[in-house]
């Protein structure tokens, strides 16, 4: 279980005064909880996850994993219990490197692991099968550059290589954002498989509203630097876009596909 306790974040700005990015933050991720965020620009949401990797401290407050405080510890600290994929396909994966070797070196984050040691073909077959799992024949192609993917497969390839340390949390910062509508439901289908196989505990963060109702177990909504609604369950089963506008009024915090 992954808690937030009355987290706070404030920025200084140019003119020296204090922006109130996160304002008393209370929230509880159980394991194998896949929860939705949405918000307008500047709710928030970012700076959220940025607390969660470890790449921005809070203010106040407290970040607790299994009930142990973990609130200052730095993000490569983090990454034995954590992973994050980004917007841009090229963040999750090396150029150079091919899709074998992106993968091998997925497997051995967090772990003390000589430099270069090779897969062992057990290793091998599995990654091949998580491969065929995306549905992309990719694991026939394990000598291919990632610098060759399309965008598509590069995220596939990213989100797979992000859950391959089973991780306590996954962190999907808009990773769908920068891919066209087709490729982002393969993307989005992919994710959702592999999360629900794994029992991931995963927060997505996303512009648009459709994605956040369809997809995950809890839909959490940010205003400015609040939570100003979070339901689950049958509750969120029944959320219509309606429910979303009542919240946000004339903000506008996305264009539904």
């Amino acid at each position: 279980m992954i808690a937030l306790k009355d987290i706070h974040v404030a920025f200084t700005v140019g003119d020296g005064a204090r922006m109130r990015a996160l304002d008393g933050i209370d929230l509880v991720i159980e394991d194998g909880a896949f929860v939705t965020l949405i918000g307008t620009n500047g709710a928030g949401k970012s700076t959220l996850l940025n607390v969660l990797a470890g790449t921005v401290d809070p203010t106040r407050g407290h970040l607790l994993v299994d009930g142990v405080d973990v609130t200052r510890t730095r993000d490569f600290q983090r990454a034995t219990w954590l992973s994050r994929v980004f917007p841009d396909p090229r963040l999750g994966t090396c150029d150079q490197l091919t899709i074998e070797e992106n993968l091998a070196l997925a497997l051995a984050k967090g772990k003390r692991r000589g430099i270069g040691r090779p897969l062992t073909s057990c290793e091998r077959t599995m990654l091949k099968d998580r491969l065929a799992d995306l549905g992309l024949g990719l694991e026939a192609r394990l000598s291919t550059p990632a610098r060759l993917l399309s965008s598509g497969q590069r995220q596939s390839l990213t989100v797979l290589m992000a859950t391959l340390s089973q991780p306590r949390l996954l962190l999907l910062d808009e990773h769908v954002a920068n891919l066209d509508p087709r490729t982002q439901a393969n993307i989005l289908t992919v994710t959702d498989t592999t999360i629900r196989r794994q029992g991931l505990a995963a927060i997505m963060v996303t512009h648009d509203v459709r994605h956040a109702l369809d997809f995950g177990d809890r839909l959490i909504a940010l205003k400015a630097g609040r939570i100003v609604l979070d339901v689950s369950g049958e509750a969120k089963a029944s959320l219509k876009m309606a429910d979303i506008d009542a919240v946000y009024g004339n903000e506008r915090i996305a264009a539904v596909a």
